[in-house]
């Protein structure tokens, strides 16, 4: 017969029962800290992580990669790090294991993946333009001779080379000036002297359509760099040129309006040409939705206003166009 439990041993009993529940509860509690901890670094992360069972199943993730999870059958446990490309964006794929659990980041690497490309084309660009650049120099040097000689019936045809010859070193200066960098002489100038060099330009530019043009006709004093001025305002008369050209109607209106405050010269440029496409992508370099394009134009005009203290954005509105600053006084 089993000895009866005397009335302490019982206590005993559930006072250690207590005391185990009572562990068991701060365990749990421990544990739920822990894991909340690690759900916050987890967080706090600034990509995309995933930790699998083994079977696939998602045992913690963060926010970012849960607006990824369509990525997760597109991971695979290597040793090296991978690229995977997804949704127009590329990614840093990194993994590990720890015991049955696998473990994923995905770091957004697009924009460094641009930048790279980019330096990439630029450098590819530069090199190219240095070596058009003689040759077209000696081109544009007999043309202007053969220009002096020829017959006037044949004339029209050397002026046509010339424009060419100008498209084509227009393209190696803005090309040699984006892989540079740019760098303003700032000094004082009329605004004449750049509307001068922006309607010898104009001459130089070709186009089928009847065209009127209203550029501003009062004088004022400008700070900058003539030759990046002259380059900016033609960039945006060209691309205006450009856009009126695609237009359906037979004939078209270029208008640059000037205003000023306090601190900026202030222009903006219009045309009745087509509407732009892919606003987007307007200021990024090598990418144009023009067939003369070389994707430069918008680049360097904006670079070339923030060398000037201002900005270039475009209008929005009625009226189709961009809006110039530039910085009245620079320190």
């Amino acid at each position: 017969m089993a000895e009866a439990i005397t009335p302490e041993e019982l206590k005993a009993l559930i006072d250690q029962t207590y005391k185990v529940e009572n562990e068991y509860k701060a365990l749990r509690g421990d544990y739920a800290n822990l894991l909340d901890t690690i759900e916050q670094v987890v967080e706090f992360l600034p990509n995309a992580i995933w930790i699998l069972e083994a079977d696939g199943e998602v045992f913690l993730q963060n926010s970012i990669a849960k607006g990824l999870s369509t990525l997760v059958p597109m991971l695979q446990h290597e040793n090296d790090d991978y690229e995977v490309s997804f949704l127009e964006r590329s990614y840093l794929i990194k993994s590990n294991q720890y015991k049955e659990k696998y473990l994923f980041s995905a770091t957004d690497i697009t924009e460094q993946k641009r930048k790279e490309n980019l330096a990439t084309m630029g450098q590819m660009a530069a090199h190219l333009s240095h070596e058009i650049r003689n040759p077209i120099g000696a081109i544009s040097l007999m043309t202007s001779t053969l220009k002096k000689r020829v017959i006037e019936e044949n004339r029209p045809m050397v002026d046509e080379i010339q424009k060419s010859v100008f498209r084509i070193e227009r393209i190696i200066k803005a090309t040699l000036l984006f892989s540079k960098g740019i760098k303003a002489n700032i000094q004082a100038m009329r605004w004449s002297e750049v509307d001068e060099a922006l309607k010898k330009a104009m001459e130089y530019y070709s186009h089928s359509k009847d065209i009127t043009f209203k550029l501003p006709e009062h004088q004022f004093i400008l700070s900058g760099d003539t030759d990046l001025l002259g380059m900016m305002f033609s960039n945006f008369i060209f691309n205006a040129i450009d856009a009126i050209e695609l237009d359906d109607e037979e004939s078209g209106d270029i208008e640059m309006l000037y205003d000023h405050d306090d601190h900026f010269h202030i222009f903006r440029v219009y045309d009745s040409g087509v509407p732009i496409e892919n606003k987007k992508q307007l200021f990024e370099a090598f990418k144009s939705s023009k067939v003369k394009g070389n994707g430069l134009g918008l680049v360097l005009s904006q670079q070339i206003a923030q060398a000037h203290g201002g900005d270039v954005t475009l209008v929005e509105g009625e009226r189709k166009g961009f809006k110039i600053t530039l910085l009245k006084e620079h320190g």
